[in-house]
């Protein structure tokens, strides 16, 4: 029975989801008797600070948000700007026959759905409505099946969310009193910090290391043969005739006397070769150079040719992370831009769930895949049964498929009018279900070893390798990127010459080759969500939240698409190391999370685990391995709490200081990093400070050094002659200025006060050459230019946006700097003839160009903006964020930053408040009564609040950083 016709005889029935726009696609599968209302995400949590706790609470519960003294009990509030939204549920649900919570099958879906369950108390049948994809089939039926709230999953929620608020709520003080205020920490992102800050100290201690190596260019003696066949080696080493046949290839030197040559592998971060290497030759610049000498004359022949058949499955369809990291190297998309475009698609019924850890699909995908595979390649590359994935991510927490496009026929990305990063996204998840269900490809594999003798008598011994495929199957729609740039992706051939063992060989070219090892990648968003989930830390499906909050925090910062640590981040992860060691060690937090899922499995607890975690007490048994191993760093035994009671062996100097070299320190100050040397006031004492974009990995000893040498401090450029008042020149927040020192006892508050004359440096101006005389110009802006014929004054002017004239309220821009001073009435008044220009200046040049944008192919460059450098392709506009720079930011870095911006949509546009209707005479007199009335007792009140709003004060600063640590 169809969902309407069940609700034919007038019942209603209220549908609530968590958007408005998966709610109102919803509707139009449901049709008439159902209302369909979204609960616009959660509407219900944790307190963000201990102004919004029940008066009824106190003490530790009130900064928590979490009753730790008796079970861990939560205090769970309304959101302020949720409570309209509760009401008109509520009116709704007054309105209903029944209620269907249709919010994601995942833990916090489940979550969600018991929360409107204990807010709204309904007094009518409610049904658990569960679905994987938005389409009219999928829809009615969950309709028609609906289940029982699943209790457990939404204990395991709850269990994490009280586990990420103590974590976030205990150790975040910590950082603020000893390293810097407003920080914040977290069960995940701590340690996903200190994974990005591990590989920098890896980068930083790394010493390169240089190696050589010879490439020889072979040639076969026959003309090369052209054709379309792939090479074929059979029996180690017979030819098939029209196969193509390159005449000459490259083949790179292996061995010499037997010995292997070394490569990058062989060396380890110290420059030198690793343990065992002993008998690989290292080659130098003079001795690969005088090998290849030798080798110009000699006489080579094939060796050995070895044939290996070649087979490649395809890839397993889409789950959230290997998701993100294929938009990340395909599409440029960062994660967070990755889940919300994929949140759209989903909503809008295109794609399935996207936040799943399952590579499984469904019969009704596997179908549908497959008819679509003989449609569009035919029946050759369809397989003889369909393709199974059932393998999990370990304790994969829903039960839902892989991302898959959704419904029983797939709609090809033609078909679904979509466009943008939509079409992109979909265009990708849509070849990845496809191909998954394709047959392998198929070929061989081949090494040639090539031998010959130098003139010195050494044995040399080359090798090439070639790969042909004979059947492309799947990679006819689709391959899988690579993290490596330099990496060759599966359908990439390299073909070499029919040869046979004895065949004789001539060297066109000997080469000797330098290389140089390389410092570990840093990683980027593809590579630490990878990271991440081999570790088995934190969820999947969190994973996107997780980077957006070490890059919104500042502890990370982008070059390019790599994330780099910033100096705070190290000395953050510093203090954790050293005294909350277990709280950031990899393992523990991997055991972490399997001990929340076994609470999620019913297997364990949560309370007593609670309990274990934060006092250090319960039974271990119950437990867990994780919560068993203790939280300390080996000091400490106990939990949680004592590790943030016991705060006197943390020394705030030594946790934000660091060794350059030469006797030079960094130091993480409450304003940003700096080096020194010397102690402060101590003679000979140097301090200065680092950009704070700059790489850790680039503070070298001779970079230092040249911040140090640099002026810094407070220039004195002499006195007034008319005041008498010493002129400096500082390095302010703001860039340099000049600024007078007024006499001690000048009053600076109150209405007596007195302000010293200010004024920025020019751009042309520098610290180290400003003088006097430039300083007292400057300070004597604003200059009067002259008087209009109305005798109205014209002032030159220096502000934030550049030098202007004014003249009353009409203000005109100047084209430099120096028409400050020179610029005359007359000038001025030619100006001020002009019609004033409306709208825009003149659109300033570009500053850089990146290229052709792969969404829009328009061409995408950065341009100087009010608000700063900002990337755009013409239609979309994107800021530069904290770590970009216009010298140093790609083009892929460009594409991805104006994909975030598409998929977070246009801004919403503020609707202007209608003026209020005129009062009559009868209700104005019944306002003005009821404002007196008002006013007397706000009076009254005022006196009763007073200690309230201290309070308010007071955890202000907690509830903006401990706040944000909540993690899954």
């Amino acid at each position: 029975m169809s969902p309407t016709s069940e609700t034919a005889q007038g019942g209603r029935r209220l549908v609530i989801v968590e958007s408005p726009a998966k709610a109102k696609t919803i509707k139009g599968y449901l049709g008439p008797g159902y209302v369909v209302e979204a609960s616009v995400g959660h509407i219900r949590d944790l307190p963000n600070g201990a102004a919004e706790v029940p008066d009824e609470y106190t003490g530790e519960v009130r900064r928590l948000g979490v009753d730790v003294e008796h079970d861990f009990q939560p205090v769970y509030v309304v959101n302020a700007d949720k409570k309209a939204q509760v009401r008109k549920l509520k009116q709704l649900l007054a309105e209903s026959d029944e209620l269907f919570l249709a919010t994601d099958e995942d833990r916090e879906g489940e979550a969600i759905a018991w929360h409107l369950q204990e807010v709204l108390k309904p007094k009518v049948p409610v049904h658990r409505m569960v679905f994987h994809e938005i389409t009219k089939d999928a829809i009615r039926a969950a309709v028609a099946n609906p289940r029982e709230l699943n209790q457990r999953m939404v204990d395991a929620q709850e269990t994490r969310r009280i586990l990420d608020r103590l974590y976030g709520y205990e150790v975040s003080p910590v950082l603020w009193k000893k390293v810097m205020p407003r920080l914040s920490a977290g069960r995940v992102q701590s340690v996903a910090t200190r994974l990005v800050v591990e590989r920098e100290r890896e980068r930083i201690a790394f010493r390169s290391a240089e190696y050589w190596d010879l490439t020889g260019t072979f040639a076969t003696g026959r003309p090369g043969i052209g054709g379309s066949g792939a090479t074929s080696f059979e029996g180690g080493g017979g030819r098939r005739e029209g196969a193509s046949d390159p005449s000459v290839f490259a083949a790179r030197l292996s061995t010499v006397d037997g010995r292997r040559i070394a490569q990058g592998r062989d060396f380890g971060p110290d420059g030198q070769l690793k343990p065992g290497s002993g008998q690989v030759l290292h080659l130098d610049e003079t001795n690969a150079r005088a090998l290849a000498a030798a080798l110009a004359d000699a006489t080579f022949a094939v060796r050995s040719v070895e044939s290996k058949p070649y087979r490649r499955s395809p890839y397993a369809p889409f789950r959230t992370t290997t998701l993100q990291q294929e938009a990340s190297r395909k599409l440029g998309f960062g994660a967070k831009a990755t889940m919300q475009v994929a949140q759209k698609l989903y909503e809008n019924g295109f794609i399935t769930y996207m936040r799943t850890d399952s590579t499984t699909l469904s019969d009704t995908a596997v179908a549908a895949a497959r008819a679509q595979v003989t449609q569009l390649y035919g029946a050759d590359y369809l397989p003889d049964k369909p393709r199974t994935y059932a393998g999990k991510v370990k304790n994969a927490q829903e039960a839902h498929e892989a991302i898959r496009p959704s419904g029983d026929r797939f709609r090809t990305p033609a078909e679904t009018g979509l466009n943008g990063d939509q079409f992109r996204l979909y265009e990708l998840i849509w070849k990845r279900t496809v191909a998954s269900q394709m047959k392998d490809a198929v070929g061989n594999s081949v090494t040639v070893k090539i031998g010959g003798r130098a003139s010195d008598g050494r044995d040399a011994e080359f090798s090439a390798s070639g790969k042909t495929i004979t059947f492309h199957g799947f990679m006819k729609a689709y391959v899988e990127g690579a993290d490596d740039p330099n990496a060759e992706l599966d359908d990439r051939e390299r073909r070499l010459p029919q040869v046979a063992e004895g065949d004789a060989l001539s060297a066109e070219e000997i080469s000797a080759d330098g290389h140089a090892t390389k410092p570990p990648a840093r990683y980027t968003e593809a590579s630490l969500v990878k990271e991440l989930e081999e570790r088995e830390i934190g969820r999947p499906s969190t994973y996107a939240s997780i980077i957006g909050t070490i890059l919104d925090r500042g502890y990370v910062f982008k070059k390019g698409t790599a994330l780099v640590p910033s100096f705070l981040s190290f000395a953050v992860v510093n203090l954790l190391e050293k005294h909350f060691g277990r709280l950031v060690d990899y393992d523990f937090t991997a055991k972490m999370e399997d001990d929340l899922d076994r609470i999620a499995r019913g297997e364990a607890q949560a309370v007593p685990w609670l309990r274990r975690f934060y006092f250090g007490e319960g039974d271990d048994a119950v437990s867990g391995a994780a919560s068993a191993a203790g939280n300390g760093d080996g000091d400490h035994l106990g939990g949680l709490k004592d590790l943030v009671t016991d705060l006197g062996a943390i020394d705030a100097r030594e946790i934000s200081s660091f060794p350059v070299g030469n006797d030079i320190k960094l130091r993480v100050g409450r304003y940003g990093p700096y080096i020194e040397r010397g102690e402060k006031d101590a003679e000979g004492h140097q301090r200065a400070d680092v950009p704070e974009d700059l790489a850790p990995d680039e503070l070298s000893v001779e970079y230092a050094e040249e911040l140090l040498a640099k002026p810094s401090g407070d220039f004195e450029l002499g006195a007034d002659p008319v005041t008498g008042h010493q002129i400096i020149a500082k390095d302010g927040r703001y860039g340099p200025y000049v600024t007078e020192v007024l006499p001690e006892g000048t009053p600076k508050t109150g209405k007596n006060a007195v302000k010293p004359r200010t004024a920025s440096l020019f751009k042309t101006m520098s610290l180290d050459t400003v003088t006097l005389a430039d300083a007292l110009k400057l300070m004597s802006l604003p200059r009067v230019v002259g008087e209009d014929a109305e005798g109205v004054e014209i002032t030159a002017q220096n502000g934030r946006y550049g030098p202007y004239l004014k003249k009353g309220t009409d203000s005109r821009s100047l084209t430099s700097e120096d028409q400050l001073f020179d610029i005359t009435l007359e000038e001025a008044l030619a100006i001020y003839a002009q019609p004033k220009q409306r709208g825009r200046a003149a659109a300033k040049p570009p500053l850089k160009e990146l290229g052709t944008d792969p969404v829009s192919g328009a061409p995408v460059v950065v341009k100087d903006g009010r608000f700063g450098a900002y990337v755009t392709d013409g239609e979309t506009n994107a800021t530069l964020r904290t770590g970009d720079s216009v010298e140093d930011i790609t083009p892929e870095r460009g594409y991805e930053l104006l994909a975030e911006k598409r998929a977070k949509g246009p801004a919403k546009k503020k609707t202007a408040k209608k003026a209020p209707a005129k009062k009559s005479a009868a209700t104005a007199k019944k306002t003005a009564a009821k404002k007196t009335t008002a006013a007397a007792k706000k009076t009254a009140a005022k006196k009763t609040t007073a200690k309230k709003t201290a309070a308010k004060k007071t955890t202000a600063a907690k509830k903006t950083a401990a706040a944000s640590s909540t993690e899954d």
